[in-house]
């Protein structure tokens, strides 16, 4: 059986987003949908008053409308997914990461209803995409944006030695959605070159380098996915600085995140806090493999 998109709810407007992005998602590769609520709620039951034995605890009984009103809009949205839910005991990130072994994709909202929603982004978006074994998904602008096919998906470029899983994931979701791909590359020459000597006489050997390095990362699965337009852009500047900029005209961003080693868990590097904590587009998360 196909592994199943989920989706974490908590019943606020950022993961009623999430949601439907999520059953857009699922539905475009065909693969189930799974929307999950999570909370330790059974730790705080003691303070809420029982009103008979036998009644259900309210924490209960709120947590599966929540879960249950989640399910029913994904349906709605797109009533041919096979959509199921869950209400899972345990702290939402952790709940996340756990579904994560055995998902497609996993879809966040930028906020949720507590304290973090005064942040940029929320900290079970950010442990969620730091922790997860699978592609993340962080919700980012509004569905006017990330609905729209005629913008690209945006495919930050790394070196080859770092993994293909990224790679591989943007133009999966590029021919799913019958968008072209833009595959941006960030370049910057160094003042000073080993040695001493000044570094700007070798601007266009950085910029070929850059130019390159596209052509390498994108040679097989091109080949692979021969239906999806390739856009190409090599720009010099910080990277976070440039992948920004391109992340003003695109449906979707993805980029790789290499795993720590000797820990558990991923490196999430300036380029994508960046983008995760400032993108007008949904962000893609993509634990590479190696």
């Amino acid at each position: 059986m196909a592994h199943p998109v989920v989706v974490g709810t908590d019943g606020s407007h950022h993961s009623s987003q999430a949601i439907d992005l999520a059953a857009d998602e699922a539905a475009r590769h065909g693969v189930p949908l799974r929307v999950v609520f999570a909370s330790l709620w059974e730790r705080y039951e003691s303070v809420v008053p029982d009103i008979t034995e036998v009644e259900r605890p309210p924490f209960e009984v709120l947590a599966e409308n929540i879960v249950a009103s989640g399910a029913e809009r994904a349906e709605r949205r797109q009533p041919d997914l096979k959509v199921t839910s869950r209400v899972l005991s345990d702290e939402p990130a952790t709940a996340l990461t756990e579904e994560s072994h055995q998902a497609f994709a996993v879809v966040t909202g930028s906020r949720g209803r507590g304290g973090a929603a005064a942040l940029l982004l929320g900290s079970v978006s950010l442990a969620v995409a730091a922790r997860a074994t699978c592609p993340v998904i962080v919700v980012r602008g509004d569905e006017k944006t990330w609905d729209d096919r005629s913008r690209p998906v945006v495919l930050g470029v790394s070196e080859l030695a770092e993994g293909q899983a990224a790679t591989d994931f943007a133009f999966r979701e590029a021919a799913a959605r019958h968008s072209p791909l833009l595959a941006v590359r960030a370049w910057r020459c160094p003042v000073f070159e080993p040695g001493g000597h000044l570094g700007h006489g070798s601007v266009a050997l950085y910029e070929e380098n850059a130019s390159t390095t596209v052509t390498d990362v994108l040679d097989e699965p091109r080949r692979a996915h021969p239906e999806v337009g390739i856009q190409r852009r090599v720009a010099e500047g910080p990277a976070h600085h440039v992948l920004m900029g391109a992340s003003a005209e695109a449906g979707l961003v993805v980029l790789g995140a290499p795993r720590r080693r000797g820990h558990a868990g991923l490196r999430l590097g300036r380029v994508t806090h960046a983008l995760l904590h400032s993108s007008t587009c949904p962000v893609a998360v993509v634990p590479e493999r190696h």
